[in-house]
């Protein structure tokens, strides 16, 4: 059986190092690899993996944005949100959603939104 083993995306930026800066500073991001010929680097926080680059010249559109979000789900997001509420553009404040989470969305500096929740059951568990 063909299993995906993880997924790790790859964001464009017309600037490395203020991407890798954004992901470094503001959510704790590790830079674990950069290559300056290629414009690509890769950072990890926790067991999540991102790739940045700069489009190169095999892809056809090279504009930078995303028609979507990227989705974190995360423990203690509220104390997450007292951490970013000062550091990052929000795209909406923490709130307690009907199908059971509790998240909220940031911009990062290319303008893609970040979103960060929880489970509801999950708040004030320790286990």
């Amino acid at each position: 059986m063909i299993q995906f083993t993880t997924f790790r995306p790859v964001l464009w930026t017309e600037n490395l190092d203020e991407t890798i800066g954004f992901y470094s500073r503001v959510l704790g991001f590790t830079l674990m690899d950069r290559n300056d010929d290629w414009q690509w680097a890769s950072l990890r926080k926790d067991e999540i993996y991102i790739m940045l680059s700069q489009p190169n010249q095999h892809e056809t559109n090279t504009s930078i944005g995303f028609s979507g979000s990227f989705y974190f789900n995360v423990n203690k997001v509220d104390d997450l949100w007292e951490v970013l509420k000062t550091k990052a553009k929000i795209c909406y404040e923490i709130e307690t959603f009907e199908w059971g989470m509790r998240e909220f969305a940031i911009y990062d500096n290319n303008g893609y939104i970040l979103q960060f929740g929880e489970p509801v059951d999950n708040i004030g568990n320790t286990e």
